[in-house]
């Protein structure tokens, strides 16, 4: 097969002359990413929680609806979102540093010992960052191809989940994630790129 027929594994775009010959696109490939956690808990180094992430779900916001009772219809506007929560699953350690730094996170949020709550939100809030990476290590630097930075973060669940004789699987904590608002990166490409608001259009509603 002649290597030029490969730049046709695409989809044929109308009155798009280039996209015939422009091949395939490369996609970002899941398991190239980082986490990282900025102001969790109290240790150092926090690299450690970064090595030890299996796996983490991308932002997810859903709008609310505003109806409106019109004549003979219902017109639909878009109301307050809501950011969901994300989830992180982390491999535990046998040195337990990602257990003393989940711990020492909860406890920043609700001092257990002593029942004693954190008085504001700065207290305990924590940013989360993860990266997409283009796939370089070592001597090759990789490239990051998007980050996403999650603000206001705090733990609203944490799972130490089970231990069994029968499994060989690495002992998981899951951490469910509360956060305020995400920012997409670099500003321009996606969730926080500067969009001028339109006013008076024609758009109905």
């Amino acid at each position: 097969m002649s290597v030029s027929s490969l730049t046709k594994f695409t989809v044929p775009i109308d009155g798009d002359q280039s996209a015939a010959s422009q091949g395939l696109l490369m996609p970002k490939l899941k398991y190239r990413f980082r986490a990282s956690f900025e102001n969790f808990g109290i240790s150092t180094p926090r690299t450690e929680m970064t090595k030890q992430v299996m796996n983490i779900t991308r932002p997810a916001v859903t709008f609310e609806e505003s109806m409106i009772e019109i004549y003979n219809s219902k017109v639909y506007l878009a109301g307050k979102h809501t950011w969901d929560p994300i989830t992180v699953n982390l491999r535990d350690d046998v040195n337990g540093g990602v257990t003393k730094l989940c711990g020492e996170q909860i406890q920043k949020q609700f001092d257990f010992m002593e029942q004693s709550s954190a008085s504001s939100g700065i207290d305990y809030k924590f940013v989360t960052r993860f990266e997409l990476l283009d796939g370089g290590n070592g001597a090759n630097t990789p490239n990051v191809l998007e980050t996403w930075e999650l603000y206001g973060c705090f733990v609203q669940n944490i799972n130490y989940n089970d231990l069994d004789y029968a499994s060989q699987e690495p002992v998981q904590i899951t951490m469910s994630i509360r956060f305020d608002n995400a920012v997409q990166t670099p500003l321009g490409d996606g969730i926080g790129s500067a969009v001028a608001r339109t006013l008076g259009q024609t758009i109905t509603g």
